[in-house]
C-alpha cells in the first residue's frame, strides 16, 4: 500500500495532515453550519481536540486526509480537505472532499482535488474502485461526481433529515479502467504472486535454455 504523498495539481498542494493544520481557523469552519450544511459534521461541535482525536482515528485506520492548499493565491492557503476511507480487502476507496474557507467556494478546487485524489488512488494505491455517497440536495457534490465520471450505483430513500424534509443518500462509484480510459492513460493490472513467478522464471538463463 502506497504512503500518502504530497500531490500537485495545477493550482493546489493535497498535502498529508498534519498537526500544523489543526487551528482555530480550522475548527471554526466544521462548527459552521453553512460549510458543513451536507456533511455529518453538522451534528456535532467541534474543537481543537476533537479534530486531533479524529486526525489520530485516521492515522490508526490507515486512511488519508490530505489538507488541500492553494498553490496560486496564499492568501488562501488551506482551503479543505479531502479523505479517502479503505476497504483494501476488496480494492475500494470511499472518498469525501469538504471546501471550508468560503472564500475558496464556488472556483473549481473541490473538482481539481478529487481528480487528482481519484489519480492518485488508482494509479499510486492501486485500488480498483472508488466510491462516493451525498445527500440528493448536494448539488455541487453530485456535480463533481458527474465530472468524474462515477455512475449512480445506488440510493438510501429518505436516509437524511434535512431542513424539516427527508432526503435521500445517494451513492456513485468509478472504475479503475474508465478512469484511466477518460484520462487516456494504459491500464496497469495489479501483478500477483504467480505473475512475479512468471516474470522470474523467463529472466532467468535455466528458463531460457532450450533443450
Amino acid at each position: 500500500m502506497a504512503r500518502p504523498q504530497p500531490v500537485k495539481t495545477e493550482r493546489l498542494l493535497l498535502e498529508p495532515f498534519s498537526e500544523k493544520f489543526l487551528t482555530r481557523r480550522y475548527v471554526a469552519w466544521l462548527n459552521d453550519d453553512a460549510v458543513t450544511a451536507f456533511s455529518r459534521h453538522r451534528h456535532g461541535r467541534h474543537t481543537i481536540a476533537s479534530c486531533r482525536e479524529y486526525f489520530n482515528g485516521m492515522l490508526k485506520a490507515g486512511n488519508i486526509l490530505w489538507a488541500m492548499v492553494v498553490r496560486d493565491d496564499p492568501s488562501l492557503g488551506h482551503i479543505g480537505n479531502i479523505a479517502a476511507y479503505f476497504d483494501r480487502a476488496n480494492g475500494i476507496a470511499d472518498v469525501t472532499v469538504l471546501i471550508g474557507e468560503p472564500a475558496a467556494q464556488g472556483r473549481g478546487y473541490a473538482s481539481e482535488a478529487w481528480f487528482a485524489a481519484c489519480d492518485w488512488l488508482f494509479e499510486k494505491a492501486g485500488m480498483r474502485k472508488i466510491t462516493a455517497g451525498t445527500m440528493e440536495t448536494n448539488v455541487a457534490m453530485r456535480a463533481i461526481m458527474k465530472r468524474a465520471g462515477m455512475v449512480e450505483d445506488g440510493r438510501r430513500a429518505r436516509h437524511y433529515l434535512q431542513g424539516g424534509g427527508e432526503v435521500d443518500l445517494v451513492y456513485a462509484a468509478l472504475f479503475r479502467e474508465n478512469w484511466l480510459k477518460r484520462r487516456g492513460l494504459t491500464l496497469t493490472r495489479p501483478r500477483t504472486n504467480r505473475t512475479r513467478s512468471r516474470a522470474r522464471r523467463r529472466a532467468s538463463p535455466s528458463a531460457r535454455r532450450r533443450p
